[in-house]
């Protein structure tokens, strides 16, 4: 699948244009982009939907061209934002023990066009209702910094005032801490907003349920996040899955406040969705731990869990390969 704009002559997304022989035309110019999205996108994107119980998550399991899946969700928001977390890779080979995703193992990248077509899916649902995407978050199935060149394309193309015009602060990418990609994005002329999967407040910790942070310390993490900061001025996000006896206890949000009161720095308290091998917090120990961290002076904020009825909440998004 091509995803057909407008572009430069010799830029490359040019070439993301010229290396399909089928093409999904988005001829875009004024806003909001669906209004003609619809209409001019004729090709099918072979997809089924799963809708949650309160109709405010969607998610989207997508064949692509070679026969794999992937699955990318459409959160609906109360303040009537739509939020899109697309996915970067099938399966992730990072391995995280609380993840859905790296269960699956790694089989490959997508492409940058692959990513766009997710977005595109939920447009077109969107735009029947009259309705826009505000927000793109790369947090679906795989690690964006180890498909860094292709997930960035895609960023462009959708951020490009004639493509997909989207601003530039309305993206987010998580990472677990692929130092590269914090690097290169702090050179970016981009204004993406940058989150990290912490989940845990010391190495020992982080190791036993992060297997990458053999090669990914919290200390080369967190130098490379305030050279991030340093470069860009931005706020960075910290995600933090409570587990049940795991990492949500008084002493874990003591140490957690060390590395976090920085002015800079956010905390996103996440209840950890069942994948099989764990339980979550409490709401009583998720509580008590915010008021650990608050008391510390640490900005601290509690996501809303989405779509776990469907398994398309945070870590739940899983493909049979």
């Amino acid at each position: 699948m091509l995803i057909k704009v407008k572009v430069f002559p010799g830029s490359k997304k040019q070439e993301i244009i010229e290396k399909s022989k089928d093409s999904l035309e988005i001829k875009v110019k004024e806003k909001p982009i669906q209004g003609r999205v619809n209409k001019e996108c004729s090709l099918e994107i072979d997809s089924k939907m799963f809708f949650s119980k309160d109709k405010r998550t969607i998610k989207a399991l997508i064949n692509l061209k070679d026969g794999l899946k992937i699955e990318s969700v459409l959160m609906k928001h109360k303040d009537k934002r739509n939020t899109v977390c697309v996915s970067s890779q099938i399966g992730c080979e990072l391995g995280c023990l609380f993840c859905a995703t790296g269960k699956m193992g790694f089989k490959r990248n997508l492409e940058a066009d692959e990513i766009i077509e997710q977005v595109v899916l939920f447009a077109r649902y969107l735009e029947k209702k009259k309705q826009r995407i505000t927000n793109i978050v790369f947090m679906g199935m795989g690690e964006p910094f180890l498909n860094y060149d292709n997930v960035i394309e895609s960023i462009k193309v959708l951020n490009d005032k004639q493509g997909f015009n989207l601003g530039a602060r309305s993206f987010s990418i998580s990472t677990a801490g692929i130092i590269d990609g914090i690097n290169k994005l702090a050179d970016e002329k981009l204004q993406i907003n940058l989150a990290i999967s912490l989940h845990a407040p010391d190495d020992k910790l982080r190791l036993k349920i992060m297997p990458m942070n053999k090669n990914y310390p919290l200390f080369k993490i967190l130098k490379s996040v305030d050279n991030y900061i340093l470069k860009t001025k931005r706020k960075v996000m910290f995600e933090y899955l409570m587990i049940d006896n795991v990492n949500d206890k008084d002493e874990h949000a003591e140490k957690l406040a060390r590395l976090m009161k920085k002015p800079l720095y956010f905390v996103n308290l996440i209840s950890y969705n069942p994948t099989g091998d764990f339980r979550p917090s409490s709401k009583q120990r998720i509580k008590k731990f915010r008021e650990v961290l608050e008391k510390k002076g640490v900005q601290v904020g509690q996501r809303y869990s989405f779509g776990q009825d469907i398994k398309a909440a945070c870590g739940q998004l899983a493909v049979k390969m």
